[in-house]
């Protein structure tokens, strides 16, 4: 049942995601049920996705994890490298400077990253179809994004290299604020391991 639900929770939120990619549906859409609803029903959508998503891969964690593969231990460590730039790059997309130039879209970035690690720290099916479900669509949106003509994101404006400090003072403090607290106490699994 748990695995059902996370994939139903996958299904409902990338759909919603997956239709702001289509430019000119969206855009009828909008024009015939207005902009505010349009974006009520995406955010609730959204959020229904993310429940659906914890809560099905929660109980898929309690009735047992289904393994595929045995990572070595030592792929925690690689997962907890890629976390803390993946953090950065989110951070970055709030806080554009010279990291958003560069990297163009760095929410897709850190999504690709966190999703990556994950991928190869657990080798059970639940993570494999959560994190593979997120990098797949990470890509797929980055692909979407060379024929749009749209940015793709809201526009924070841009700043320089201040932005770029701050971008990385707050994916550190993320990065050390989800190792220490939250992985352990939500998650139930320790980030941080020898």
């Amino acid at each position: 049942m748990g695995l059902t639900l996370m994939i139903a929770g996958l299904a409902l939120f990338f759909t919603a995601h997956t239709f702001t990619t289509l430019r000119p549906q969206r855009a009828a859409l909008i024009a015939r049920v207005g902009e505010a609803p349009y974006k009520a029903a995406y955010a609730l959508v959204s959020l229904l996705g993310l429940v659906l998503i914890a809560w099905g891969f929660s109980g898929y964690r309690a009735m047992g994890m289904i393994a595929i593969w045995d990572p070595p231990p030592w792929l925690r460590h690689v997962n907890n490298l890629l976390l803390w730039p993946a953090l950065v790059c989110i951070a970055a997309a709030y806080i554009p400077g010279d990291i958003k130039r560069v990297l163009k879209h760095p929410m897709l970035v850190g999504i690709k990253l966190w999703a990556l690690g994950h991928l190869l720290a657990n080798g059970d099916l639940g993570s494999i179809v959560l994190f593979g479900s997120f990098l797949a669509w990470a890509v797929y949106d980055r692909i979407t994004l060379k024929y749009r003509s749209d940015p793709g994101a809201p526009d924070f404006g841009s700043g320089g290299r201040d932005c770029d400090i701050l971008a990385v003072v707050v994916g550190t403090l993320a990065y050390l604020a989800i190792g220490f607290w939250f992985h352990p106490a939500v998650i139930g699994v320790p980030a941080f391991v020898r």
